[in-house]
């Protein structure tokens, strides 16, 4: 989205499992720690965001909905929601 502040910002964006986009907006280190998102790279890309799982069965199969919360960096949408309904196999474990 933007070089400044430095390191630069980047809006992610992913679907839920209700087929509901959502986008966050974060400095660039939040999706990618090693510096991997810059000016020169050619957009858009797959990056991961740290979440943790809030609610779930005992022991999550594919395809089942589990809930989640990326509080634990504090990334959240524009207007501040930070739980979400997705897919256990968007996320890695």
């Amino acid at each position: 989205m933007d070089d400044e502040p430095w390191p630069g910002v980047v809006e992610v964006q992913f679907t839920d499992a209700a087929g509901r986009r959502w986008s966050l907006v974060d400095k660039a280190p939040v999706f990618a720690a090693m510096g991997e998102l810059g000016a020169d790279l050619v957009y858009p890309v797959e990056v991961t965001v740290s979440c943790m799982i809030t609610e779930a069965p005992s022991s999550p199969q594919d395809n089942e909905v589990v809930t989640v919360s990326t509080s634990p960096h504090g990334v959240s949408t524009p207007d501040g929601r930070e739980e979400f309904t997705v897919w256990s196999d968007q996320l890695i474990r």
